[in-house]
């Protein structure tokens, strides 16, 4: 079991969404969060004022998934956000020790579903 988080362009939440159902991933949790990374933010000019935007918007999927659903789950998310900039976005993968679904008490593989 691991545990793929993914930051993203919240532009291209709505095609890794599609793209992850096709591979048959569609249970996940969503944020909105604002950070920077490598772009480090941009300046604009707001009612006369410099303005220095540096917490930009993303978007942040966790999802829980069982080992052979690993690859194709990273797959979907590169192939549907990438535009090729800065910005693009990171995947983490974590060891996900224990999963437990509240309702029925399953635990593990069961679990995730």
């Amino acid at each position: 079991m691991k545990l793929i988080t993914a930051i993203i362009q919240p532009a291209k939440f709505k095609d890794v969404k599609d793209a992850l159902a096709r591979k048959g991933v569609t249970k996940m949790t969503v944020s909105n969060v604002s950070g920077c990374g490598q772009q480090a933010g941009y300046g604009e000019t707001y009612r006369g004022q410099e303005v220095e935007i540096n917490l930009l918007k993303k978007v942040i999927l966790q999802i829980a998934v069982n080992t052979d659903f690993v690859e194709p789950t990273i797959q979907a998310i590169i192939e549907a956000a990438r535009t090729n900039n800065i910005g693009d976005g990171k995947i983490f993968v974590t060891k996900l020790d224990e999963c437990i679904r509240i309702r029925t008490g399953e635990r593990g593989k069961e679990a995730i579903g």
